[in-house]
């Protein structure tokens, strides 16, 4: 007799993971969104010095990390949840409160964790499509929400398409939600845009004890492979019920110390982010030389489409070849789009070499 899942296994869909892990070489890894640059030598030093302590289990409270970031945000400790990346704390949020009956909203296309959370509760999902400018229509999220709402995601900027909203519009959306519907605003980029200042939406807590704020040391601090990531909080009940549903020792020593550390080196946020633009307006040049047409990014990452005649899969197949990996659109929610991380000026003009070879 065959084993039994629960039926929740067949709604869940298999997270787009993408190839490239196990290749060695010359392969260029633009399909993840992380940042070409190591993270300070200070923080990699700390991190050295704690794996000399990995024998006993990390800190479950995540106490000092919280301190430094409720002293670099000014939120109190008690409203800060820490986690294996930010998505740890997004689908601990959807187990505390989400169930059957009760419906989220969400942009689509967008990350693609986000439909995991209503397969995995049993919660009505509404996927609510971009705008012809692939940024979200707040409007028609908004006019998606009612009694049954427990939750709204915004991605911004938002992946994969790399467009971001003006805080002022965030602001607007936020303010209108009813108080029973927890607003996630999933900011694992927001460093990245020119639109406003990344610490700008921190005031938005202090009148919403709605909302959440989520980001993440993989992206801007470079510290992707330690997975770690905080949300902060508008309420101590947010933080409260995602800790309860989640394991204890969600967050590795090594990772705590190591983002602990990052936060002291604010000059190198500040150098990651410059080059990280620079180079992103080269790639927007370069594709756009190409006849692509693209979406403004206010990321990391640049979101262009490919020729009309051109099959998506057989250009994504022809670059990996090449030995260059980027994210086909369709496993992201849009085919005939690519989705690029900006890498070192060297990276980018090998990517658009390659990929008009390919063309």
């Amino acid at each position: 007799m065959p084993l039994e899942f629960s039926s929740r296994i067949r709604r869940i869909p298999v997270y787009p993971a993408a190839a490239g892990y196990a290749l060695e070489g010359d392969t260029l890894l633009l399909a993840s969104n992380e940042s070409p640059f190591a993270p300070h030598a200070a923080v990699v030093a700390a991190a050295r010095e704690a794996l000399t302590g990995v024998n006993r289990y990390p800190d479950p409270s995540a106490s000092r990390l919280r301190a430094a970031l409720s002293d670099r945000y000014e939120v109190p400790a008690g409203r800060i949840a820490i986690g294996n990346g930010s998505c740890d704390i997004l689908l601990a949020a959807g187990e505390a409160l989400l169930e059957p009956g009760a419906e989220l909203v969400y942009a689509w296309p967008s990350f693609s964790i986000y439909p995991h959370l209503g397969a995995a509760s049993g919660a009505r999902a509404i996927e609510v499509p971009l705008d012809a400018d692939h940024r979200h229509d707040l409007d028609a999220m908004a006019a998606e929400v009612n009694v049954a709402t427990r939750m709204v995601i915004v991605c911004n900027p938002n992946n994969p398409t790399s467009t971001a909203l003006p805080l002022e519009e965030i602001a607007g959306f936020v303010a209108g939600m009813p108080r029973h519907v927890a607003v996630f605003l999933d900011e694992a980029y927001c460093e990245f845009s020119t639109l406003d200042d990344p610490d700008a939406s921190i005031d938005l807590l202090r009148r919403h004890p709605n909302l959440v704020l989520l980001r993440t040391f993989s992206k801007v601090h470079g510290l992707a492979g330690l997975r770690i990531g905080f949300g902060l909080c508008g309420s101590d009940q947010l933080r409260t019920a995602v800790d309860q549903v989640r394991q204890p020792f969600y967050a590795n020593w090594p990772a705590q110390v190591a983002a602990t550390e990052a936060l002291r080196h604010e000059d190198a946020v500040t150098d990651r982010v410059t080059r990280t633009i620079a180079a992103r307006l080269g790639l927007e040049d370069g594709v756009r030389a190409l006849g692509l047409p693209l979406a403004e990014s206010q990321a990391n990452f640049v979101w262009h489409g490919l020729p009309e005649d051109a099959e998506e899969r057989e250009v994504v197949a022809a670059l990996a070849e090449r030995g260059v990996l980027v994210r086909a659109g369709a496993a992201l929610g849009r085919e005939g789009w690519l989705r690029v991380t900006v890498g070192t000026e060297a990276e980018i003009e090998r990517y658009l070499a390659e990929l008009g070879a390919v063309l």
